[in-house]
């Protein structure tokens, strides 16, 4: 008989990737939602499979004394689930969030690390950093957030942690009748917004009007985007460089990440005058932009990017040095045809899947004295390292940001030396 629906009293000891804590019930795991380590909780299961349980914890009997009150109405048991750790103060999301990278490493690595989450400045509270929000649309137009592991939304009236821009559009006030996803974009450096809507249909229906001036666009399937009205995306401005950013591209989603990740990215790679440098899912080109002025115009910056609107952005972006080119492509398919280079240093920040095996050999072909990999996922970066340390490159260092705040997610950055 489904023990779904059924409510437990658990002690929870640990937690788990993904946001979870965990207790056990007649020796068996389970992971629960809305706990922290330490407390007594009852708990009400909400899936069960044959290993394991997954439940949300209802009650505090017990509560921790890292346990605070959710800065938001719509974070709790049912409701939605954008945020994972609301209900612990900061220094334990980051206690927690450091404990699970380390485990991740010890677990699928086998490397011992330990590990300290770096806030990022501009947020102390943890709270409207978010530059990017995406909101799905129910039948009868209205937008809002997923709840957790369902299609079901939880209707809101702003996201407290999404960037004060981002709410002043007014995305969930707005009618999306015939709409089936809303997403809401804003510039961490400028004024810059835009907003981009995916029709159910074919056609493009009567578009509601934002609440502030914004870009519209329109995504098509496979993600292309069509400007509707207004710019195509927006302006960035990391490193003394302007960046141009599709609305539909990747960018760093916190204020203070594109920043503090490049001067992470450089003193890690030591670039020198000359060198060949790669920046494999170079995205924009942020990376590449910061590598091309390092190596200088006797040196060169090779970058791949797979989105079409991506690399014309890098292109762009990277005009004035001639010496930084920027390939269309799968990264493995490029590496195996830059097979007979020398590659002095290299960049990666593959998407939250990793780059995989095939990418870890056709990058270690080349050589490379000093990899840089910038990390959204500590399971598949710890897969990737365990990769790397088979074909002679060890891990030299590793830092942790804390980039999402209230959330589990983690950005890492590992960085990688070649074994003499």
């Amino acid at each position: 008989m489904s023990r779904v629906g059924n409510h437990l009293e658990l002690v929870l000891d640990g937690v788990a990737h993904g946001g979870w804590s965990v207790g056990r019930h007649d020796e068996q795991v389970v992971f629960v939602r809305h706990g922290l380590p330490g407390e007594r909780v009852r708990v009400v299961v909400t899936e069960e499979t044959k290993r394991f349980l997954r439940a949300d914890a209802v009650e505090v009997i017990e509560a921790s004394p890292e346990r605070v009150e959710p800065p938001c109405p719509f974070a709790g048991p049912g409701k939605c689930g954008g945020c994972d750790w609301q209900h612990a103060s900061l220094p334990e999301q980051r206690r927690i969030k450091a404990q699970v990278v380390a485990e991740q490493l010890r677990r699928i690595a086998g490397i011992e690390r330990d590990i300290e989450v770096e806030e990022l400045p501009g947020h102390p509270d943890g709270l409207g950093w978010r530059t990017r929000v995406r909101f799905a649309v129910d039948h009868e137009g209205n937008a809002g957030l997923r709840k957790h592991r369902s299609h079901e939304l939880q209707l809101i009236d702003q996201c407290p942690i999404g960037h004060a821009e981002v709410n002043r559009l007014g995305v969930p006030q707005l009618d999306w009748d015939s709409f089936a996803e809303v997403e809401a974009v804003t510039s961490a450096s400028t004024a810059d917004t835009a907003v981009i809507v995916t029709p159910r249909g074919a056609k493009l229906p009567p578009l509601p009007e934002p609440k502030a001036s914004s870009a519209v666009l329109r995504r098509f399937k496979g993600g292309r985007t069509q400007p509707i009205k207004g710019r195509r995306g927006i302006r960035e401005n990391v490193g003394g460089r302007e960046w141009r950013v599709s609305a539909g591209g990747f960018w760093q989603g916190h204020p203070a990440a594109a920043e503090t990740l490049t001067e992470a990215v450089m003193a890690a790679l030591e670039p020198k005058p000359g060198e060949t440098a790669l920046d494999l899912y170079c995205g924009a080109g942020l990376f590449a932009g910061a590598l091309g002025e390092a190596v200088g115009a006797e040196g060169r910056v090779l970058g791949v990017e797979g989105q079409a609107e991506a690399v014309r952005d890098a292109q762009h972006n990277l005009r004035d040095l001639e010496h930084a080119r920027i390939e269309k492509g799968d990264v493995a398919s490029q590496l195996r045809e830059w097979s007979s280079l020398r590659a002095d240093i290299a960049v990666l920040d593959p998407p939250r899947a990793g780059a995989g095996k095939a990418v870890v050999q056709a990058l270690v072909a080349l050589r490379p004295r000093r990899i840089a990999y910038v990390s959204c996922d500590p399971a598949t970066l710890a897969r990737d390292l365990a990769t790397f340390a088979a074909r002679g490159y060890r891990l030299d260092t590793i830092r942790a940001f804390d980039a999402f705040p209230m959330t589990h997610h983690i950005e890492c950055l590992a960085v990688l030396v070649r074994e003499q």
